[in-house]
């Protein structure tokens, strides 16, 4: 097992960008990516965090993913259409949404299209971004399959990640972020990288069968939250993201973590609605549902614990030895590509 080091967020920053920098990666998506895994990072989500840029490294080596990609946009009234080609989704997210605010003002509602894209990180921080400007916003990515739909065995849709953000009159947004999985898988990948169980429950074997082995449950299907109620709205996100753009529904996705192959080419949606234009008051009357729920003991705002993780992190970062070996390595490309 990997011993860990303790080292400051800056240091982290510049090794993470040193090693996008050694495969190749522009600075603007190097940095688009970086601030998301070490917002991961801060906000208590190691298994969305650095631990995987390896993989990415591993598949803009192979060249899986590309590095040289630049995210394409167009904008059609209130749509925005980005095409990732096959590169990171960061950078197309953030170049996204930058087109999506100016939609959203003019039109009082954006949708923002993500096609050929490859891993969503945590999807809450788009739209908490948007959130902390005033605007309800919804987000949607597919992944490759690792659930069965409700019934079969053969895993067909990703965990497929939705997330929701509502600004408050005062202080952090309300904000909903959830895998259609019980557990995102990306903690299952954690698992077996540590050489640890899975707790029962997480998932099924190849059987069918309930497995605490995180190789089994990376062979097997991923259990999916509500059970058919999950696997119905994993289905949802697969018609609103893939469908909608044209890229890989989950059963037609190669692996996150796998550096050979074709590219993911998996989608996102996000939505983007300014609550202004539909009621003045929608802030006050929104706020009238929250102290309702707090009033009662025990209740907390959805993202609370999150925000609260976040302004408790003091200012470094957990990494394994091995990960900050991996990004030394990639780093050490630099001038060679």
């Amino acid at each position: 097992m990997s011993d860990n080091v303790v080292i400051s967020v800056d240091q982290a920053r510049e090794l993470a960008m040193a090693a996008m920098h050694g495969r190749g990666f522009g600075e603007a998506e190097a940095a688009a990516t970086v601030e998301a895994l070490l917002g991961a990072e801060r906000d208590g989500l190691p298994s969305h965090g650095l631990s995987r840029l390896p993989f990415y490294l591993d598949q803009a080596a192979s060249g899986k993913v590309d590095a040289s990609a630049v995210p394409q946009v167009e904008t059609d009234g209130a749509v925005v259409r980005v095409d990732a080609r096959h590169g990171l989704a960061f950078p197309a997210v953030e170049r996204g949404l930058e087109a999506g605010y100016e939609c959203v003002a003019q039109a009082g509602i954006a949708a923002v299209s993500i096609a050929h894209s490859h891993h969503f990180g945590v999807a809450g921080t788009p739209v908490e971004a948007a959130a902390r400007r005033g605007y309800l916003a919804l987000a949607f990515s597919n992944a490759p399959s690792a659930m069965a739909p409700w019934g079969g065995k053969l895993p067909l849709f990703g965990t497929n990640p939705i997330a929701f953000a509502c600004p408050r009159r005062d202080g952090d947004p309300l904000l909903i972020d959830l895998s259609l999985s019980k557990v995102a898988r990306g903690k299952v990948m954690l698992a077996k990288i540590k050489g640890e169980p899975i707790p029962e429950g997480w998932a099924l074997d190849t059987e069918g069968r309930v497995t605490t082995d995180p190789d089994a449950a990376i062979a097997g299907s991923m259990v999916p939250a509500g059970d058919a109620k999950g696997a119905a709205l994993a289905l949802m996100v697969e018609l609103l993201t893939a469908g909608l753009t044209g890229s890989n529904f989950g059963f037609q996705a190669s692996s996150f973590f796998e550096a050979e192959g074709e590219p993911p080419g998996i989608a996102q949606l996000m939505l983007l609605i300014d609550p202004q234009r539909f009621s003045q008051g929608f802030v006050g009357h929104a706020e009238s549902l929250f102290a309702a729920m707090l009033d009662q003991p025990g209740v907390r705002i959805p993202g609370e614990r999150r925000f609260q993780l976040r302004r408790e992190q003091n200012d470094t970062v957990t990494l394994s030895t091995d990960l900050v070996a991996a990004l030394e390595q990639h780093a050490a490309f630099a001038g060679q590509s």
